[in-house]
């Protein structure tokens, strides 16, 4: 069985999207052929826990842990020491909102002398433990997944002392992240990052992409192959069946989900208006209509809902297990997707997207409309995207689906979502594997 070293900060029992993308691949590269080696951090920073992704974990899979120190438990404290409230600064510590002097002097420090991120103090013992490893157990070909960057540098670095081929496995963007321009770093730290994009992109043997939009401004930057793998969602998390028997009826609770990470700045307050206004007109409506918020919410965006009128429909559930998480999706009326009001959002298509796909629930994205995830709407036919301000709009989808609920009808087309499952997605990163092995001259 060939071999495949994996460097990933976040891994099991970590909690969250950005470790389920390379447990669900590690999960099948098995049966392709590949063992999965991951290297991750013993202690990393943990923002939620899930215990249940470690069953994802094959057998056949291979987890090295080694210490990590980072100075990111320090730059959360001097953020919690400003009065802001923990849910806060947990779910979004770097925005575009008002700042204490603290919160901006944290800040600066973080994007200054932390390049590219604050895992960077562990680019330099990673490389020479791996190294070492690698002479005693090799591999075939190496993957880095980012952010953070740090991990990218880490893949590079090995790749240039092994010659190794290195897959550089992007699930945000680097510069072009909707937060770096919020980081108040110097114009010095800035072109350094440039630099360091542009070095890792032209010294990976090729670059995977996430997102469309993505995938075109990093291959517009460099003559290295870039491919696009989205996320996805996996069969053995949903019923082989459409969850229909459940849905809707005039007896049946009127329920608006999200799971997932739910930031300040992404706080959809068209919806909660246009709820708002719903309930005054309609009781029956109002007796109905249940909010429930999967996942770490940010306090501002329960205070926005309660703002609204709408404190007795909201049901907040805090974060749950991802099969429970997946389990809500699927007993939904409407799945809401808002994104960030940052026009870098464009490009982002958020994992969570693949699963509202597979729940077969309509989606109600509310963000730019020609975006990477309208894109994935419009093709699927499994929902909508509205701008942020587009009242209107999303007032006549709501009207739309509660007619829909009061049928018992699903207006959701059979789409043929298969080469989203995450077996596929599999199957197509194992042939990049078997291509750059295949062609470990060419760089």
């Amino acid at each position: 069985m060939k071999r495949v070293l994996i460097i990933s900060y976040y891994w099991p029992p970590t909690g969250g999207s950005g470790v389920q993308r390379w447990v669900k691949f590690a999960k099948y590269l098995p049966a392709e052929g590949w063992q999965p080696v991951v290297y991750t951090p013993a202690n990393p920073e943990q923002l939620a826990v899930d215990a249940s992704l470690e069953a994802e974990i094959p057998a056949e899979a291979e987890v090295i842990r080694t210490h990590i120190t980072e100075p990111y438990a320090l730059y959360r404290k001097f953020l919690k020491k400003s009065g802001h409230s923990s849910g806060a600064v947990e779910v979004n510590p770097v925005n575009a909102q008002e700042k204490t002097f603290l919160q901006k002097a944290a800040m600066w420090v973080r994007g200054n002398f932390f390049r590219p991120d604050p895992r960077c103090m562990w680019i330099g013992p990673s490389v020479r433990f791996l190294k070492k490893y690698l002479k005693e157990h090799p591999v075939d070909i190496i993957v880095s997944t980012g952010p953070p960057q740090s991990m990218h540098i880490i893949g590079m670095k090995l790749s240039q002392a092994t010659g190794l081929p290195w897959i550089a496995d992007f699930r945000d963007p680097w510069t072009k992240i909707f937060y770096f321009k919020h980081l108040s770093m110097t114009k010095m730290t800035e072109r350094w990052h440039h630099r360091m994009e542009k070095k890792v992109l032209d010294n990976a043997t090729a670059v995977v992409a996430v997102s469309p939009l993505v995938q075109q401004d990093f291959q517009a930057m460099t003559q290295t192959p870039v491919e696009l793998i989205t996320n996805g969602y996996d069969e053995c998390d949903f019923a082989a069946e459409k969850c229909m028997e459940a849905y809707g009826g005039p007896e049946r609770d009127f329920v608006i989900t999200h799971t997932g990470l739910f930031a300040a700045d992404g706080d959809p307050t068209v919806l909660w208006d246009v709820l708002s206004d719903k309930c005054a007109k309609d009781a029956d409506f109002r007796k109905h209509l249940k909010i429930k918020l999967i996942g770490k919410t940010d306090e501002r965006v329960k205070e926005s809902v309660k703002a609204a009128g709408l404190e007795e429909n909201l049901i907040d559930m805090g974060y749950q297990p991802h099969s429970a998480a997946v389990e809500e999706q699927r007993k939904a009326s409407l799945l809401i997707l808002p994104l960030r009001k940052e026009p870098e959002y464009k490009a982002v298509l958020p994992g969570k997207l693949f699963e509202y796909l597979a729940s077969w629930r309509p989606v109600l994205g509310i963000g730019q409309p020609d975006g990477a995830m309208s894109m994935i709407l419009n093709t699927t036919k499994t929902g909508v995207v509205f701008d942020w301000n587009d009242r209107k709009s999303v007032a006549r989808f709501i009207e739309l689906c509660w007619k829909n609920h009061l049928e018992g009808r699903l207006d959701v087309d059979d789409a043929d979502i298969s080469q989203f499952t995450r077996r596929n997605l599999t199957v197509k990163m194992v042939k990049l594997f078997e291509e750059l092995c295949g062609n470990k001259e060419r760089k």
